[in-house]
Protein backbone atom coordinates (compact mmCIF):
# COMPACT_ATOMS: atom_id res chain seq x y z
CA UNK A 1 0.00 0.00 0.00
CA UNK A 2 1.34 3.85 -1.09
CA UNK A 3 2.10 5.36 2.68
CA UNK A 4 -0.40 8.57 2.42
CA UNK A 5 2.00 11.94 2.01
CA UNK A 6 -0.26 15.07 2.71
CA UNK A 7 -2.53 16.09 5.47
CA UNK A 8 -5.47 16.40 3.20
CA UNK A 9 -5.61 12.84 2.69
CA UNK A 10 -4.99 11.37 6.35
CA UNK A 11 -8.04 14.03 6.81
CA UNK A 12 -10.09 12.76 4.31
CA UNK A 13 -9.53 9.14 6.14
CA UNK A 14 -10.36 10.66 9.60
CA UNK A 15 -13.37 11.91 8.28
CA UNK A 16 -15.07 8.67 7.13
CA UNK A 17 -13.24 6.68 10.37
CA UNK A 18 -13.56 9.11 13.34
CA UNK A 19 -16.59 11.04 14.57
CA UNK A 20 -16.45 14.70 13.71
CA UNK A 21 -13.11 13.84 12.03
CA UNK A 22 -10.80 13.62 15.05
CA UNK A 23 -9.78 11.92 18.36
CA UNK A 24 -12.13 14.49 20.42
CA UNK A 25 -9.46 16.55 21.56
CA UNK A 26 -7.96 19.40 19.05
CA UNK A 27 -8.15 20.73 16.21
CA UNK A 28 -8.85 18.13 13.59
CA UNK A 29 -7.22 19.72 10.78
CA UNK A 30 -3.66 19.52 12.29
CA UNK A 31 -2.35 16.20 11.89
CA UNK A 32 1.26 16.00 13.67
CA UNK A 33 3.68 13.38 12.52
CA UNK A 34 6.53 13.98 14.98
CA UNK A 35 8.37 16.01 17.51
CA UNK A 36 11.73 17.25 19.14
CA UNK A 37 12.69 19.14 21.89
CA UNK A 38 10.28 22.30 21.45
CA UNK A 39 9.25 21.50 17.64
CA UNK A 40 6.55 19.32 16.43
CA UNK A 41 5.88 18.94 12.12
CA UNK A 42 2.81 18.11 10.72
CA UNK A 43 2.01 16.07 7.72
CA UNK A 44 2.79 18.08 5.21
CA UNK A 45 6.50 18.96 7.00
CA UNK A 46 5.06 22.37 8.44
CA UNK A 47 7.15 23.03 11.64
CA UNK A 48 5.98 24.62 14.96
CA UNK A 49 7.12 25.83 17.81
CA UNK A 50 4.82 23.95 20.40
CA UNK A 51 3.11 25.18 23.12
CA UNK A 52 0.51 22.38 23.16
CA UNK A 53 3.03 20.02 24.32
CA UNK A 54 0.41 16.84 24.00
CA UNK A 55 -1.99 19.31 26.55
CA UNK A 56 0.49 19.17 28.89
CA UNK A 57 2.65 15.78 29.83
CA UNK A 58 5.91 17.09 28.00
CA UNK A 59 7.20 19.08 30.41
CA UNK A 60 10.63 18.08 29.31
CA UNK A 61 10.29 18.37 25.90
CA UNK A 62 9.46 15.48 22.69
CA UNK A 63 11.73 12.95 22.63
CA UNK A 64 14.23 13.89 25.34
CA UNK A 65 17.41 11.20 25.00
CA UNK A 66 17.13 10.87 28.90
CA UNK A 67 13.68 9.18 28.26
CA UNK A 68 14.35 7.49 25.46
CA UNK A 69 17.14 5.25 26.99
CA UNK A 70 15.17 4.57 29.89
CA UNK A 71 12.22 2.99 27.74
CA UNK A 72 14.32 1.38 25.37
CA UNK A 73 16.02 -0.14 28.77
CA UNK A 74 12.85 -0.87 29.46
CA UNK A 75 10.92 -2.33 26.35
CA UNK A 76 12.87 -5.77 25.66
CA UNK A 77 12.19 -6.44 29.53
CA UNK A 78 8.15 -6.40 29.35
CA UNK A 79 5.88 -3.92 27.92
CA UNK A 80 2.66 -4.90 30.68
CA UNK A 81 2.40 -7.42 32.94
CA UNK A 82 -1.18 -6.79 34.99
CA UNK A 83 1.15 -7.60 38.36
CA UNK A 84 3.06 -5.58 40.47
CA UNK A 85 6.30 -4.29 39.21
CA UNK A 86 9.19 -3.03 40.80
CA UNK A 87 8.98 0.44 38.22
CA UNK A 88 5.75 0.86 39.08
CA UNK A 89 6.60 0.78 42.89
CA UNK A 90 9.43 3.10 42.39
CA UNK A 91 7.12 5.93 40.37
CA UNK A 92 4.26 5.01 43.54
CA UNK A 93 7.32 5.83 46.21
CA UNK A 94 8.64 8.89 44.38
CA UNK A 95 4.83 10.71 44.04
CA UNK A 96 4.25 9.62 47.90
CA UNK A 97 7.73 11.85 48.86
CA UNK A 98 6.72 14.38 46.58
CA UNK A 99 3.13 14.88 47.27
CA UNK A 100 2.02 16.44 50.76
CA UNK A 101 -0.99 14.76 50.64
CA UNK A 102 -0.06 11.27 50.00
CA UNK A 103 1.20 8.33 51.68
CA UNK A 104 -0.23 5.61 49.17
CA UNK A 105 -1.21 5.53 45.99
CA UNK A 106 -3.36 3.59 43.25
CA UNK A 107 -2.63 3.89 39.89
CA UNK A 108 -5.21 4.46 36.79
CA UNK A 109 -4.74 5.29 33.10
CA UNK A 110 -5.72 7.88 32.30
CA UNK A 111 -6.54 11.77 34.39
CA UNK A 112 -10.42 10.87 33.61
CA UNK A 113 -10.39 7.82 35.67
CA UNK A 114 -8.25 9.08 38.38
CA UNK A 115 -11.01 11.50 39.48
CA UNK A 116 -14.02 9.91 39.29
CA UNK A 117 -12.17 7.02 41.62
CA UNK A 118 -10.77 10.10 43.99
CA UNK A 119 -14.89 11.41 43.82
CA UNK A 120 -15.80 7.60 44.35
CA UNK A 121 -13.18 7.51 47.08
CA UNK A 122 -14.31 10.23 49.01
CA UNK A 123 -17.62 8.94 49.22
CA UNK A 124 -16.90 5.38 50.51
CA UNK A 125 -14.69 7.27 53.08
CA UNK A 126 -17.48 10.06 54.47
CA UNK A 127 -20.41 7.61 53.22
CA UNK A 128 -22.57 10.98 51.78
CA UNK A 129 -22.89 11.04 48.62
CA UNK A 130 -22.97 14.60 46.99
CA UNK A 131 -19.99 16.46 45.09
CA UNK A 132 -19.20 20.26 45.38
CA UNK A 133 -17.42 21.24 42.49
CA UNK A 134 -16.84 24.98 40.79
CA UNK A 135 -18.35 26.06 37.46
CA UNK A 136 -15.75 25.49 35.03
CA UNK A 137 -13.78 23.04 36.65
CA UNK A 138 -12.70 20.08 34.44
CA UNK A 139 -12.18 16.90 36.18
CA UNK A 140 -12.24 14.44 33.39
CA UNK A 141 -15.27 13.00 31.72
CA UNK A 142 -17.64 11.11 34.58
CA UNK A 143 -20.38 12.03 34.81
CA UNK A 144 -20.22 14.46 38.07
CA UNK A 145 -17.48 15.83 36.26
CA UNK A 146 -19.11 16.64 33.38
CA UNK A 147 -21.25 19.06 35.12
CA UNK A 148 -21.26 22.71 34.42
CA UNK A 149 -18.00 22.49 32.98
CA UNK A 150 -18.32 24.39 29.85
CA UNK A 151 -22.31 25.52 30.05
CA UNK A 152 -23.53 27.81 27.70
CA UNK A 153 -26.17 29.60 29.72
CA UNK A 154 -25.51 31.72 33.20
CA UNK A 155 -28.06 29.48 35.62
CA UNK A 156 -28.51 30.22 39.72
CA UNK A 157 -25.85 28.13 41.57
CA UNK A 158 -25.52 25.43 43.01
CA UNK A 159 -27.88 23.91 40.12
CA UNK A 160 -25.62 21.93 37.73
CA UNK A 161 -26.28 21.77 34.10
CA UNK A 162 -24.97 18.77 32.41
CA UNK A 163 -22.52 19.04 29.19
CA UNK A 164 -23.15 15.88 27.80
CA UNK A 165 -26.16 13.84 26.48
CA UNK A 166 -26.69 10.39 28.56
CA UNK A 167 -26.12 11.93 32.33
CA UNK A 168 -29.04 10.69 34.55
CA UNK A 169 -30.96 13.12 36.03
CA UNK A 170 -30.01 11.66 39.13
CA UNK A 171 -26.11 12.87 38.57
CA UNK A 172 -27.56 16.88 38.23
CA UNK A 173 -29.30 16.32 41.85
CA UNK A 174 -25.57 14.98 43.38
CA UNK A 175 -23.47 17.73 42.40
CA UNK A 176 -23.59 21.38 43.41
CA UNK A 177 -21.83 24.02 41.94
CA UNK A 178 -20.49 27.03 43.04
CA UNK A 179 -18.31 29.96 41.68
CA UNK A 180 -14.47 29.77 41.53
CA UNK A 181 -12.84 32.02 44.31
CA UNK A 182 -15.98 32.76 46.46
CA UNK A 183 -15.80 30.95 49.78
CA UNK A 184 -19.13 33.12 50.83
CA UNK A 185 -20.07 30.74 48.69
CA UNK A 186 -19.05 27.32 49.33
CA UNK A 187 -19.61 28.40 53.25
CA UNK A 188 -22.98 28.45 52.69
CA UNK A 189 -23.65 25.32 50.88
CA UNK A 190 -21.71 23.71 53.51
CA UNK A 191 -24.15 24.88 56.02
CA UNK A 192 -26.99 23.96 53.76
CA UNK A 193 -26.22 20.21 52.63
CA UNK A 194 -24.75 17.65 55.70
CA UNK A 195 -24.60 15.31 53.05
CA UNK A 196 -21.63 16.67 51.03
CA UNK A 197 -18.72 14.24 50.85
CA UNK A 198 -15.96 16.17 48.51
CA UNK A 199 -14.92 19.35 47.29
CA UNK A 200 -12.90 18.68 44.18
CA UNK A 201 -11.01 21.33 43.05
CA UNK A 202 -8.20 22.47 40.38
CA UNK A 203 -5.88 24.40 42.35
CA UNK A 204 -5.30 26.48 39.75
CA UNK A 205 -8.58 26.09 37.65
CA UNK A 206 -7.80 26.08 33.71
CA UNK A 207 -5.88 29.26 34.31
CA UNK A 208 -7.69 30.83 36.76
CA UNK A 209 -5.40 31.57 39.77
CA UNK A 210 -6.74 30.98 43.37
CA UNK A 211 -7.02 34.36 45.32
CA UNK A 212 -4.76 34.63 48.22
CA UNK A 213 -6.49 32.70 51.39
CA UNK A 214 -9.13 31.14 48.71
CA UNK A 215 -7.69 27.16 48.98
CA UNK A 216 -6.94 27.76 52.55
CA UNK A 217 -10.31 28.88 53.19
CA UNK A 218 -11.72 25.59 51.50
CA UNK A 219 -9.41 23.91 54.05
CA UNK A 220 -10.64 25.29 56.68
CA UNK A 221 -14.31 25.18 55.69
CA UNK A 222 -13.80 21.12 54.72
CA UNK A 223 -12.30 20.75 58.71
CA UNK A 224 -14.95 22.39 59.84
CA UNK A 225 -17.42 20.19 58.30
CA UNK A 226 -16.30 17.11 57.73
CA UNK A 227 -15.53 17.56 54.11
CA UNK A 228 -12.63 16.17 52.19
CA UNK A 229 -10.97 18.60 49.71
CA UNK A 230 -9.77 16.56 46.64
CA UNK A 231 -7.00 18.41 44.50
CA UNK A 232 -6.99 17.75 40.97
CA UNK A 233 -3.46 18.03 40.35
CA UNK A 234 -3.70 16.34 36.84
CA UNK A 235 -2.34 19.59 35.02
CA UNK A 236 -1.17 21.20 37.92
CA UNK A 237 0.76 17.93 39.74
CA UNK A 238 4.99 18.30 38.97
CA UNK A 239 4.06 22.04 36.67
CA UNK A 240 4.09 24.46 39.18
CA UNK A 241 6.20 23.16 41.78
CA UNK A 242 8.10 19.80 41.80
CA UNK A 243 5.32 19.17 45.03
CA UNK A 244 2.63 20.74 42.87
CA UNK A 245 0.04 23.46 44.02
CA UNK A 246 0.13 21.78 47.02
CA UNK A 247 4.07 22.76 47.35
CA UNK A 248 3.18 25.97 45.62
CA UNK A 249 -0.02 27.19 47.30
CA UNK A 250 1.14 25.90 50.89
CA UNK A 251 -2.60 23.94 51.55
CA UNK A 252 -2.47 20.23 51.76
CA UNK A 253 -5.83 18.27 50.37
CA UNK A 254 -7.05 14.56 51.50
CA UNK A 255 -6.72 13.43 48.12
CA UNK A 256 -4.73 14.96 45.03
CA UNK A 257 -5.42 13.47 41.23
CA UNK A 258 -2.12 13.14 39.26
CA UNK A 259 -1.43 12.40 35.77
CA UNK A 260 0.04 14.11 32.52
CA UNK A 261 3.89 14.82 33.73
CA UNK A 262 3.69 11.13 35.74
CA UNK A 263 3.57 9.43 32.45
CA UNK A 264 6.19 10.94 30.49
CA UNK A 265 3.98 10.88 27.59
CA UNK A 266 2.76 7.79 27.96
CA UNK A 267 -1.10 6.82 29.68
CA UNK A 268 -0.68 6.40 32.94
CA UNK A 269 -2.53 8.44 36.00
CA UNK A 270 -2.76 7.82 39.52
CA UNK A 271 -4.92 8.95 43.08
CA UNK A 272 -2.93 9.52 45.95
CA UNK A 273 -3.92 10.01 49.91
CA UNK A 274 -3.31 9.42 53.58
CA UNK A 275 -3.20 5.47 54.45
CA UNK A 276 -6.59 5.90 55.98
CA UNK A 277 -8.46 7.08 53.14
CA UNK A 278 -6.54 4.80 51.00
CA UNK A 279 -7.39 1.51 52.87
CA UNK A 280 -11.06 1.65 51.46
CA UNK A 281 -8.85 0.00 48.25
CA UNK A 282 -8.10 -3.18 50.35
CA UNK A 283 -11.06 -5.33 51.01
CA UNK A 284 -9.05 -7.19 53.75
CA UNK A 285 -9.17 -4.10 56.05
CA UNK A 286 -12.73 -2.58 55.20
CA UNK A 287 -14.49 -5.42 54.00
CA UNK A 288 -17.05 -6.04 51.36
CA UNK A 289 -19.65 -2.95 52.00
CA UNK A 290 -16.39 -0.30 52.53
CA UNK A 291 -14.44 -1.85 49.48
CA UNK A 292 -13.88 -0.05 46.40
CA UNK A 293 -13.02 -1.77 43.62
CA UNK A 294 -10.71 -0.54 41.12
CA UNK A 295 -8.05 -2.22 38.26
CA UNK A 296 -7.10 -1.94 35.33
CA UNK A 297 -5.17 -3.78 32.35
CA UNK A 298 -2.66 -0.79 31.76
CA UNK A 299 -2.17 0.72 35.60
CA UNK A 300 1.10 0.63 37.00
CA UNK A 301 2.95 0.11 33.12
CA UNK A 302 6.52 -0.23 33.91
CA UNK A 303 6.80 1.17 30.37
CA UNK A 304 4.80 4.47 31.48
CA UNK A 305 6.50 4.45 34.91
CA UNK A 306 10.20 4.18 34.01
CA UNK A 307 9.21 7.17 31.47
CA UNK A 308 7.68 9.02 34.38
CA UNK A 309 10.68 8.87 36.80
CA UNK A 310 13.03 9.43 34.20
CA UNK A 311 10.79 13.18 33.83
CA UNK A 312 10.54 13.13 37.83
CA UNK A 313 14.46 12.73 38.00
CA UNK A 314 14.87 15.32 35.22
CA UNK A 315 12.54 17.72 36.93
CA UNK A 316 14.21 17.42 40.56
CA UNK A 317 17.59 18.49 39.05
CA UNK A 318 18.60 22.29 40.69
CA UNK A 319 17.13 25.52 38.42
CA UNK A 320 14.66 22.81 36.68
CA UNK A 321 11.51 25.56 38.14
CA UNK A 322 13.84 28.66 37.93
CA UNK A 323 14.13 28.19 34.63
CA UNK A 324 10.56 27.15 33.71
CA UNK A 325 9.25 30.40 35.14
CA UNK A 326 11.98 32.56 33.53
CA UNK A 327 10.60 30.77 29.96
CA UNK A 328 6.99 31.45 31.07
CA UNK A 329 7.59 34.68 31.74
CA UNK A 330 9.47 35.59 28.52
CA UNK A 331 6.59 34.20 26.37
CA UNK A 332 3.74 36.00 28.85
CA UNK A 333 5.96 39.30 28.12
CA UNK A 334 6.46 39.06 24.34
CA UNK A 335 2.76 38.59 23.88
CA UNK A 336 1.69 41.11 26.36
CA UNK A 337 4.22 44.05 24.83
CA UNK A 338 2.61 43.03 21.13
CA UNK A 339 -0.81 43.81 22.53
CA UNK A 340 0.13 46.67 24.80
CA UNK A 341 2.19 48.69 21.92
CA UNK A 342 -0.73 48.12 19.83
CA UNK A 343 -3.53 49.45 22.22
CA UNK A 344 -5.18 46.46 22.99
CA UNK A 345 -6.28 45.60 26.21
CA UNK A 346 -5.90 42.12 27.43
CA UNK A 347 -4.96 39.92 30.74
CA UNK A 348 -2.57 37.57 31.18
CA UNK A 349 -4.44 35.22 33.40
CA UNK A 350 -2.90 31.66 35.24
CA UNK A 351 0.42 31.13 36.44
CA UNK A 352 3.94 31.62 34.41
CA UNK A 353 3.89 27.77 33.71
CA UNK A 354 0.56 27.58 32.52
CA UNK A 355 -1.46 30.47 31.39
CA UNK A 356 -2.93 32.48 28.14
CA UNK A 357 -4.21 35.62 27.11
CA UNK A 358 -7.62 37.05 27.47
CA UNK A 359 -9.27 40.19 25.62
CA UNK A 360 -10.79 41.38 28.47
CA UNK A 361 -10.35 44.37 30.75
CA UNK A 362 -12.04 42.35 34.22
CA UNK A 363 -9.68 40.27 36.05
CA UNK A 364 -10.11 36.50 35.60
CA UNK A 365 -11.17 35.00 38.98
CA UNK A 366 -13.83 32.27 37.68
CA UNK A 367 -15.19 31.14 34.96
CA UNK A 368 -17.99 33.75 33.99
CA UNK A 369 -14.66 36.35 33.96
CA UNK A 370 -12.00 34.70 32.42
CA UNK A 371 -12.99 34.70 29.13
CA UNK A 372 -12.62 36.68 25.77
CA UNK A 373 -15.07 39.95 26.05
CA UNK A 374 -14.24 39.20 22.20
CA UNK A 375 -14.11 36.46 20.99
CA UNK A 376 -13.50 36.78 18.04
CA UNK A 377 -10.28 39.11 18.62
CA UNK A 378 -9.19 36.07 20.38
CA UNK A 379 -10.27 33.61 17.22
CA UNK A 380 -8.24 35.81 15.08
CA UNK A 381 -5.14 35.84 17.37
CA UNK A 382 -4.53 32.52 17.89
CA UNK A 383 -5.26 31.97 13.81
CA UNK A 384 -2.50 34.69 13.24
CA UNK A 385 -0.24 32.89 15.99
CA UNK A 386 -0.85 29.44 14.05
CA UNK A 387 -0.08 31.11 10.51
CA UNK A 388 3.16 32.05 12.26
CA UNK A 389 4.32 28.68 13.16
CA UNK A 390 2.81 28.63 16.65
CA UNK A 391 0.94 25.59 17.93
CA UNK A 392 -1.55 26.23 20.75
CA UNK A 393 -4.59 25.24 22.22
CA UNK A 394 -7.52 27.83 21.64
CA UNK A 395 -7.14 28.85 25.34
CA UNK A 396 -4.12 27.86 27.05
CA UNK A 397 -0.37 27.87 26.94
CA UNK A 398 2.09 25.24 28.08
CA UNK A 399 5.96 26.48 28.78
CA UNK A 400 8.16 23.80 29.03
CA UNK A 401 12.06 23.19 29.46
CA UNK A 402 13.26 22.85 26.19
CA UNK A 403 12.36 26.46 24.95
CA UNK A 404 14.92 28.45 23.25
CA UNK A 405 15.71 32.01 22.93
CA UNK A 406 14.85 31.47 19.01
CA UNK A 407 11.64 30.00 20.07
CA UNK A 408 10.87 32.71 22.10
CA UNK A 409 11.89 35.25 19.26
CA UNK A 410 9.55 33.64 16.71
CA UNK A 411 6.54 33.87 19.22
CA UNK A 412 7.57 37.78 19.31
CA UNK A 413 7.68 38.01 15.93
CA UNK A 414 4.01 36.04 15.89
CA UNK A 415 2.58 38.22 18.71
CA UNK A 416 3.30 41.17 16.63
CA UNK A 417 1.55 40.12 13.34
CA UNK A 418 -1.38 38.57 15.39
CA UNK A 419 -2.06 41.92 17.45
CA UNK A 420 -1.87 44.03 14.39
CA UNK A 421 -4.71 41.50 12.64
CA UNK A 422 -6.58 41.86 15.70
CA UNK A 423 -6.00 45.89 16.11
CA UNK A 424 -7.22 45.58 12.35
CA UNK A 425 -10.08 44.04 12.64
CA UNK A 426 -11.16 46.03 15.25
CA UNK A 427 -10.87 49.24 13.15
CA UNK A 428 -12.60 47.49 10.71
CA UNK A 429 -9.80 46.53 8.05
CA UNK A 430 -7.13 43.85 7.46
CA UNK A 431 -3.99 44.12 8.81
Amino acid sequence: MNRIHTQDEWAAIAKEVLPASGFGNFDHSVIIASGKGSHVWDENGNEYVDYLIGSGPMLVGHGHPEVLEAVLEQLPLGMTFFTNNARGIELAEEIGGAMACVEQVRFVTSGSEADMYAIRLARAYTGKTRILKFEGGYHGMSPEAQMSLAPEIEVNFPQAIPDSAGIPDSVIDQTLIAPFNDLEAVASLLAEHDDIAAIIAEPLQRIIAPKPGFLEGLRALCDKHNVLLIFDEIVTGFRLAYGGAQERYGVTPDICTLGKVIGGGFPLAALGARAEIMQHFDKSVVGSDKWLMQLGTLAGNPIAAVAGLKTMEILRRPGSYTKLREIGTAIQNVQSDALSNAGIDHQICGDSTLFDIMFTDAACIDYRTAKHKDAESGAIYNSVLRAHSILKAPSKVYPSLTITDADIDQTKTAAIAAAAAVAAHRQGGSA
